[in-house]
């Protein structure tokens, strides 16, 4: 929603600018990162303010380190959300991928560039092609995610982000 876009946004700069802010977690709510985008909002007439692809940008250029905490689903834009940041922390029952292509959909905020610098060509062709959800374990094994945990997933990346 373009609250939450607006939330992330005026957050990630305030961060930026306060120099006791050593890094930055994203998370989502009520056990779910994000499940991207209502598609029922593509009909409807181009919405005025911000997009999902600046404030990807935006974290992507942050010069501290940003974690994205994943629990239940990183889909669609949940996922573009999650592969500008610097690093990404599962919990071991999170599932990613891009389901809109399955209606016709390609991600619109350059996640089709970010995910095969994460994973190589071929496993991002598979995910963007097919809409299939991967799991937290394949995530791992792929290089989309830094580490799987079965605890606290906020806590988790905080942590690794008071390691880096």
């Amino acid at each position: 929603s373009l609250t939450v876009l607006q939330a992330l946004e005026d957050g990630l700069k305030r961060a930026d600018a306060d120099p006791s802010v050593k890094a930055v977690m994203i998370c989502g709510e009520n056990g779910k990162f994000s499940a991207g985008a209502d598609i029922r909002g593509f009909s409807s007439p181009k919405r005025r303010g911000i997009a999902l692809g600046p404030i990807v940008s935006l974290i992507e250029r942050s010069e501290k380190p940003v974690v994205a905490a994943i629990e239940g689903i990183a889909l669609g834009g949940g996922l573009e959300v999650a592969l500008g940041c610097h690093y990404r922390i599962a919990h071991v029952k999170a599932r990613m991928g891009f389901p809109e292509v399955t209606i016709g959909l390609l991600p619109g905020a350059e996640g089709t560039q970010r995910l095969p610098r994460l994973v190589g060509v071929p496993a991002a062709l598979d995910i963007i092609t097919t809409g299939r959800h991967v799991s937290a374990t394949e995530a791992l094994k792929l290089g989309l995610v830094d580490e799987v945990v079965e605890e606290n997933t906020a806590e988790a990346a905080i942590r690794l982000a008071n390691k880096v």
